[in-house]
């Protein structure tokens, strides 16, 4: 029988018993064989964003509809990558979603002391490519996704396995245009990323800006020239004596860590010879901003600076020249206040009394900007993702089963 103390009312708002508050999981050492092989097939796949997806995705696909789960595609231009979108149970009311990304990022450069791509245990610990994020989530939820069924889904479970997350989540977008024109969507969504097991409500939005600047070239002994190099490191020193500013006055949010917003510029290209000057420089920055910290206006402050103080000195040599910026990606942040039903649900599948925020993007954010209530909940810690011998514990996969199984306990029979 379903527990009596999962309300899910008919508005659609949850609500909780509060004799959960507090519980914690059973101290289970070890998650099931089928959730290890699970996860072990799921590392084979090299999914590095680079490469396509389509081998792991006919996989996921195949399984689930053997389960007799509805099954969607949505592709990219080249249609070399896909995300699944897939309901299994009932199809005429909205059901939770379990949403996972598909990419790894790469182990090019990086010494591993074992097979990136193989699922390796040693010391209790799982180690392989992904194994932290995320494919330790997708992999027990594909495991126990027979279990679910068996026990009879009376609230459907959706899965929403999508790629280039790494890439700044560009493929789920195009999941979630495509939900838009489902009937029926779902109401409520736990992204797996690694927290831990530690409900997150809220992290910061981020985007990532490109700035071309074009200069004259000319030889160096002459003054004819403009310099693409050093108007590039101007805006550059701009946008640290930003981040001074915002580091010294805030906006601060101590649920966060750092509290504050944060810019930084990451890669600078430029010139091609020292006694050439340089007519081309290419620079990238990002701004990882608070919720509610305008990054639009951020974005506009550096901009603004560019074309008022540096591009007239430049103009004035040569009207071409001047700086040209492009948004590569914008990914947005979200914040749920800890008493959101959604965020009292999740909690209570963890029997946890706090939740938190971080400071890394997810997929959560554009799912709430969709209208789908989404918190952030999965095995593994983000220290442990993208480095040489990425791994995952028994203990944290032994966590995160647990806790799908206490959400079994809640949408079957």
């Amino acid at each position: 029988m379903k527990p009596s103390r999962f309300i899910w009312h008919f508005e659609g708002a949850l609500a909780y018993d509060s004799a959960l508050t507090g519980l914690q999981f059973p101290h289970i050492m070890r998650p099931s064989p089928a959730c290890i092989s699970m996860i072990e097939r799921l590392v084979a796949f090299d999914t590095t964003s680079h490469r396509s997806n389509l081998d792991a995705i006919s996989f996921l696909r195949e399984t689930l509809e053997a389960l007799g789960a509805q099954c969607r595609l949505t592709y990219d231009d080249e249609r070399r990558k896909a995300n699944l979108y897939a309901t299994l149970g009932p199809t005429d009311r909205p059901g939770i979603m379990l949403s996972g990304h598909t990419d790894v990022v790469p182990v090019d450069g990086q010494t591993w002391s074992s097979d990136p791509f193989r699922l390796t245990e040693r010391n209790s610990c799982f180690f392989g490519r992904g194994s932290a994020d995320m494919k330790s989530f997708i992999g027990l939820c594909m495991a126990l996704a027979p279990e679910f069924l068996a026990r009879g889904l009376e609230t459907p479970l959706h899965f929403s396995f999508s790629y280039d997350e790494e890439m700044g989540c560009v493929g789920v977008r195009r999941l979630i245009s495509d939900m838009a024109g489902l009937p029926i969507k779902p109401k409520l969504c736990i992204v797996g990323e690694p927290t831990g097991m530690q409900v997150i409500a809220g992290h910061k939005g981020k985007k990532s800006l490109r700035c071309h600047v074009h200069g004259k070239e000319c030889h160096s002994a002459l003054a004819q020239g403009v310099n693409a190099v050093e108007a590039a490191a101007e805006v550059i020193a701009h946008i640290s004596t930003i981040q001074r500013r915002i580091r010294r006055d805030g906006p601060f949010d101590q649920s966060y860590e750092p509290p504050y917003t944060t810019l930084h510029t990451g890669i600078v290209k430029g010139g091609r010879a020292l006694n050439i000057v340089p007519r081309d420089c290419e620079f990238e920055f990002e701004i990882r901003a608070l919720p509610g910290h305008d990054s639009d206006a951020l974005f506009e402050e550096i901009r603004r600076f560019a074309t008022s103080q540096i591009e007239p000195e430049m103009k004035a040599v040569d009207p071409a020249t001047g700086l040209e910026f492009e948004i590569m990606n914008n990914t947005t942040g979200f914040d749920l206040p800890d008493d959101h039903p959604a965020v009292r649900f999740v909690s209570a599948l963890t029997g946890a009394n706090q939740t938190g925020r971080v400071s890394f993007g997810t997929e959560a954010g554009l799912f709430n900007d969709a209208g789908v209530p989404t918190v952030v909940c999965g095995p593994g810690f983000i220290e442990q993702a993208h480095r040489p011998d990425e791994f995952i514990s028994a203990d944290q996969l032994a966590q995160g089963e647990a806790f799908l199984r206490r959400l079994m306990d809640y949408v079957c029979r």
